[in-house]
């Protein structure tokens, strides 16, 4: 490596190159701890004798980044993830706060608007969110359509994708390619109609999902519960009078749903924002978004944690399964996370809030296993040192369990919260200096083509972000809060017609 040397005509931001193949030296500007991949083009070379002409050497140099780790393709204001240190920040705010303090819904402003919203705000937001639960008559029909037995996720990415072809002043393909990124006051406005749709209409969707698989009537979103009591009561409902769901349990999958409403750029976001950069209509990015999210890779975790911990049975059985999981015999789920190095902070929120709903729902006949399988996990120097710390997924599949969620609707319940991040994350995008331009990643192809079957592990992959937002602050109680400036920083009331 040999010592730094310094350059006095070298701006310091800065990353020097030298191309042994041609002896050439290039200066590369640093922003924000980050290269442009584009500078590399610069490094252009002849093609050696016998060299492939497909490897377009004289075109400039290439970087290869297989499963995106070390890719950033886009700047971000939203969320901030310190893998190293256990740290999840919305628009600068710790998770820990957001939980004990927040609300999902207060949380999903947070996420789209970029502060914390004021009583008024909150009011509009709300109030608009909820009007646009109830979903349009046709989609009964859509729903009907499924067999008994067919997989929610599957029901939800249709019905996601259908709502795009019931209102027209959404689709760019009809309105035109600058529907959403002129950001003029009458593009902002439509653009937060849509939003109000789909995050109303989500658990609506997802509980008529729900009760397609159990033959029953589709129930309407009542009026005056929460955002997930009314949810609750859409899935429950048996036309019993005055019925309400528990407070408590409504309050768990809130947090659950704070929890779970964003976390930077995963596999589903990034399908959202790669299709979205083809400028389609927003309910066709969001069911783009829910198909990656059904794969068991991302969206499929807390419902591997409860087979597996089934497949173990009693806490007498977990330490052959541990020595198993050693030898590899076993797959560990709920542990670890391609992120976190430490610990994931939300699965201590999680543990806490699963102690709430035993209380309501009785203690589930997993959890001695669970325990006992964190314990021994937690003590054993093979998982210490490889950093197997438990996760968000951990606990969450626990709590579904035990509130009566079938196993194959856990990713349902990832996806409804999900659909917030999505928005937050597609609404930046259409608003973005320079506008939008769309995803087209380079391949590096092979010759001879090789398949290769290494026996390694499968793991969700992720592209990075540069994140530019607020730096770490505090919670702040609604009544002393100013509202923020600006017109892409609070939501267009809708003129309600009859």
């Amino acid at each position: 490596m040999g010592r730094p040397t310094v350059d006095a005509t070298v701006p310091e931001d800065t990353l020097t190159v030298r191309d042994n193949r041609t002896g050439k030296v290039f200066t590369i500007p640093i922003s924000d701890n980050t290269v442009p991949a584009t500078a590399f083009k610069q490094l252009s070379a002849p093609r050696k004798p016998g060299e492939r002409e497909e490897n377009e050497t004289e075109k400039g140099l290439r970087v290869a980044d297989k499963g995106f780790l070390n890719t950033a393709v886009i700047t971000s204001e939203i969320t901030y993830i310190d893998g190293e240190a256990g740290v999840l920040r919305y628009r600068g705010y710790p998770i820990e706060q957001l939980a004990v303090n927040s609300s999902f819904l207060e949380s999903a402003y947070l996420l789209i608007y970029g502060s914390l919203p004021t009583k008024d705000q909150y009011a509009i937001f709300e109030g608009e969110v909820m009007h646009h639960s109830i979903a349009h008559k046709d989609a009964e029909g859509l729903f009907e359509a499924f067999r008994y037995d067919a997989h929610p996720m599957s029901i939800l990415t249709s019905a996601f994708a259908s709502l795009g072809s019931m209102y027209s002043e959404a689709n760019p393909s009809l309105q035109g390619q600058t529907l959403y990124t002129k950001g003029d006051e009458a593009s902002l406005a439509n653009m937060d109609k849509q939003i109000f749709r789909l995050i109303g209409k989500a658990t609506t969707l997802a509980a008529m999902a729900y009760r397609v698989r159990q033959g029953r009537k589709f129930v309407t979103p009542p009026a005056g519960l929460s955002y997930t009591g009314s949810f609750l009561y859409q899935m429950d409902h048996l036309g019993e009078d005055n019925y309400t769901p528990s407070p408590v349990l409504a309050r768990a999958l809130d947090v659950l749903f704070l929890l779970h409403a964003d976390h930077e750029l995963n596999a589903s976001c990034t399908t959202v924002l790669q299709t979205a950069s083809s400028l389609v209509d927003p309910y066709s990015a969001v069911a783009a978004g829910c198909a990656s999210l059904y794969g068991p890779l991302h969206g499929g975790a807390n419902e591997a944690v409860i087979r597996m911990l089934i497949s173990i049975g009693t806490p007498d059985n977990v330490p052959a399964f541990v020595e198993a999981v050693k030898r590899r015999e076993k797959v560990l789920s709920g542990f670890g996370h391609r992120v976190y190095k430490t610990s994931d902070p939300r699965s201590f929120i999680v543990r806490k809030t699963a102690d709430e709903v035993f209380q309501v729902t009785g203690q589930d006949e997993l959890l001695e296993t669970a325990m006992r399988l964190h314990d021994v996990a937690m003590k054993d120097e093979y998982f210490i040192k490889r950093k197997l710390a438990p996760n968000v997924d951990f606990w969450s599949g626990l709590i579904y369990r035990a509130m009566g969620f079938p196993l194959d609707f856990f990713p349902v319940l990832f996806a409804v919260p999900r659909v917030v991040g999505w928005l937050a994350h597609w609404r930046q995008m259409m608003l973005q200096p320079g506008g939008v331009k769309i995803w087209r990643p380079r391949q590096v192809r092979p010759f001879p083509l090789l398949i290769l079957t290494d026996g390694g592990s499968l793991t969700h992959e992720c592209f990075l972000q540069v994140y530019v937002g607020p730096s770490r602050r505090d919670y702040v109680p609604m009544e002393d809060r100013v509202a923020a400036d600006g017109r892409k920083s609070t939501p267009t009331p809708v003129n309600h017609t009859g």
